[in-house]
């Protein structure tokens, strides 16, 4: 009686299971190739000199942060990026309009419908192994990007961590289960990173969003077509003392720059001095929206009467409790109005907003030590 009921089950649920699986990792609709490279950049949190917030020249407090000095790193760190690329050559960057400015240190914006594939040409360009690992979209395991004992061998642990000068190919279908719910408008946010060392490369730079639109609700190019305009915005403390960069940054902002004299032994006794310093961690926390602080964020521009798509995100540690808070306008999120939301690492929201009061708007962390630290940046509604 038991060996009659497992065939049973094995018909009625097995089956009927793999053929969901199947269905997931299929699709009819656009093939979406994108060429991405990791390249190590000069990246500046801080590129407009000054506090954008009040219009200022830094003061003290910020100080701790972005001034240069024979102790601390400033405000311009090497940090590996996502860059996009016109095609396979990977010889020239595919240029980012004004109306992505906003993305700073972001990867590029991935756009999918339901039923499309996303194809992603892979190049890492920096020292050390990097990948793509996506959330939310369907992909087998050689697409998976992340390491660990899973159980796999040859071509699928070839994503694994792709090294320096390798390249790969991420293929991810887009099911249904990958666009928006039933409370949820015509498009939600997805994200990829890389995760050969995930504390390390997300505090390195590596982290873009994926926005995938309802089967009908997008136009050609990916973008839903009910929205006007969308921003999207990642709230993170990017800790770079975990950065695998600190050491190449203490030596050029640092070590080359002020103390280009000293011997051996004593860049050796400074560089343990400096590791063992709190208040040298401590200036390397940068409190920042899309790679910027101090409102220093470009291109959150908008016109009176637009449908605004705000996709909010998260990263960070246990430090990274972040409530965005938009000035002089509110959202709906999943059906209910606000004008703040609640991210924690690795959240991805989704807010629209009908933009109907003109003006120049404060946009921020409600954390009160974020604040301090320079999480804030400005949007306009002309």
């Amino acid at each position: 009686m038991g060996l009659v009921l497992a065939a049973v089950l094995a018909t009625l649920v097995v089956a009927p299971l793999s053929g969901l699986i199947v269905g997931m990792a299929a699709g009819p609709g656009k093939v979406r190739t994108y060429y991405i490279a990791v390249d190590e950049v000069e990246w500046d949190y801080a590129p407009l000199g000054y506090n954008a917030i009040t219009g200022e020249p830094f003061g003290e407090e910020e100080n701790v942060f972005v001034a240069n000095g024979p102790y601390t790193i400033g405000s311009v760190y090497v940090k590996a990026l996502y860059r996009e690329y016109t095609d396979a050559t990977f010889t020239s960057l595919k240029p980012r309009p004004p109306e992505w400015e906003h993305l700073g240190a972001l990867g590029p914006l991935l756009f999918a419908e339901v039923g499309d594939t996303i194809v992603v040409e892979f190049r890492n360009h920096a020292r050390f192994p990097f990948t793509l690992h996506p959330h939310g979209v369907f992909y087998q395991k050689d697409s998976e990007g992340a390491p660990y004992a899973d159980g796999t061998s040859g071509a699928d642990k070839e994503d694994d961590g792709v090294p320096s000068g390798g390249s790969h190919t991420y293929v991810w279908p887009v099911p249904e289960r990958a666009g928006p719910g039933p409370m949820e408008g015509s498009s939600i946010l997805w994200m990829y990173h890389s995760h050969v060392d995930e504390p390390g490369d997300t505090n390195a730079g590596l982290v873009g969003p994926i926005v995938v639109a309802k089967k009908g609700a997008a136009r050609t190019d990916g973008r839903p077509s009910d929205v006007h305009r969308q921003f999207v915005t990642m709230f993170t403390v990017f800790d770079e003392n975990r950065s695998p960069y600190l050491m190449e940054n203490i030596e050029t902002y640092i070590l080359q720059k002020w103390w280009p004299k000293i011997t051996a032994a004593q860049k050796a006794s400074l560089l343990e001095s400096l590791l063992e310093d709190e208040a040298f961690a401590e200036s390397n926390l940068m409190h920042s929206i899309n790679g910027y602080v101090f409102g220093n964020l470009p291109g959150l521009d908008m016109y009176l009467g637009e449908r605004v798509r705000w996709y909010a995100l998260g990263m960070g540690t246990e430090v990274d409790l972040h409530t965005p808070h938009w000035h002089g306008n509110t959202l709906v999120w999943m059906g209910a109005r606000t004008d703040v939301i609640e991210l924690l690492p690795a959240s991805m929201k989704t807010l629209d907003m009908i933009a109907d009061n003109p003006g120049t708007w404060l946009y921020h962390c409600h954390v009160n030590d974020h604040i301090d630290a320079g999480m804030l940046a400005l949007f306009r509604v002309s």
